[in-house]
């Protein structure tokens, strides 16, 4: 246990709470049982750290975090590590990177049940589902999800502006005065725009010129080692996800043609529905549905996007990506976090089964909207909108 608690330490110096994404305030800390799932670099660990920092600063031995693809647990199981540690005095247990250990959810769920006095947080993948462990543990934990970092926390992390979220109702309703606000603070299309190339994870600190291509190693790792981990696939499969990943990158934003599809990548029509849904739940894209349609994983997408504007820019081969995409797959990712995107006949986006969203460039015209209630249009190299008309830029102060 103490070479455990040697990383710990380690790890617990080096972290720094000035800046704290969103969720922290949100989560409700005082469960007895919490899972923060979230994609590789979405800063799972660094906020669980800062938790500790604060509030069990000035008594560590009351806490342990441990990731648990450390080599300590070659030889012990998780359930000693937390016996041992609540017969010391421990009162809180981090656990990180719980998919990377076989028995996690049983062992958890034995850990819960033995020991009451007990606090345990636990980290995965995004594309871990709780519910399918060993122990089906979605009844007992409280469960949160981190994704990426808005455009507000963007500004904020780079110490330019630390401004209040906004609900999807308030920019409706006051786009103008928002944006009047906060640009007469700060030039805000320039670093928009480089929001959308390098600050959707909080890891783009470590060195903006090498973030893009670490993020395209990411979403290799996510696939080759996390993938085969959580849904126990094969190599082989792993391959075509890779391939059909390729292939969405290339054509993205689209309507998929499944039989075309599943001819170019060499799989079953329900099988590449299923990669489609390994590839939604792993961050790298994301899927639009019809509201009249069901949702299951053998479910057609509509449309599909790559998961994030960064990711675009990782994949484009040859040089920029196509601006329309980046342009809706912000909107899409952005609103996702907090609203329902589904797909729309009439328009790009329908938000809540109610406000029908174009998307597009400053001179983009209402012609598509006309007639049409609650619709909006959302244009990029736009300060400050007008009317429908609302800036592109103003969707990543959600959250």
């Amino acid at each position: 246990m103490e070479a455990l608690y040697t990383v710990f330490y380690q790890q617990l110096n080096k972290t720094n709470t000035q800046f704290k994404r969103y969720l922290y305030k949100k989560i409700n800390w005082d469960n007895r049982l919490i899972s923060l799932l979230g994609a590789r670099g979405s800063g799972k660990t660094t906020l669980l750290l800062q938790y500790i920092k604060e509030n069990y600063g000035k008594a560590p031995q009351k806490t342990l975090y441990a990731s648990l693809d450390h080599i300590w647990f070659s030889g012990k199981s998780l359930y000693e590590l937390g016996k041992s540690f609540v017969q010391n005095g421990g009162e809180l247990l981090v656990l990180d990177e719980v998919h990377k250990y076989a028995t996690w959810s049983r062992e958890i769920k034995n850990l819960y049940d033995g020991f009451p006095e007990l606090k345990i947080i636990f980290t995965g993948s995004s594309i871990l589902e709780i519910s399918k462990g060993e122990a089906d543990l979605s009844r007992r934990a409280v469960q949160y999800f981190l994704p990426g970092m808005s455009f507000r926390e963007f500004l904020k992390c780079e110490k330019i502006l630390d401004i209040k979220a906004y609900t999807l109702e308030q920019i409706l309703t006051n786009h103008v005065e928002i944006a009047q606000n906060i640009t007469s603070q700060i030039k805000i299309l320039p670093l928009f725009s480089e929001y959308l190339q390098i600050g959707y994870y909080p890891y783009y600190l470590e060195g903006k010129e090498s973030y893009l291509p670490k993020l395209a190693q990411t979403i290799n790792a996510v696939l080759e080692f996390d993938l085969p981990t959580v849904e126990k696939i094969d190599f082989s499969s792993i391959d075509k996800v890779k391939k059909l990943l390729y292939i969405i990158s290339t054509m993205v934003p689209f309507s998929p043609n499944i039989t075309r599809l599943s001819q170019d990548v060499g799989v079953s029509r329900n099988s590449l529905l299923a990669y489609i849904h390994f590839l939604q739940k792993a961050q790298a894209i994301q899927t639009l549905q019809e509201k009249s349609k069901s949702f299951s994983t053998l479910t057609k997408p509509e449309k599909i996007y790559l998961g994030n504007t960064n990711l675009c820019y990782a994949f484009a081969l040859s040089g920029k990506p196509d601006l329309g995409n980046i342009r809706e797959t912000f909107f899409c990712n952005q609103l996702n976090v907090t609203e329902t995107v589904e797909f729309s006949k009439e328009t790009d986006f329908l938000i809540n089964q109610k406000y029908h969203f174009e998307v597009g460039g400053k001179n983009k015209g209402r012609e598509q909207i006309m007639g049409l209630p609650n619709a909006y249009l959302a244009l990029d190299d736009l300060e400050i909108g007008f009317a429908n008309k609302i800036p592109l830029w103003l969707f990543g102060l959600l959250y």
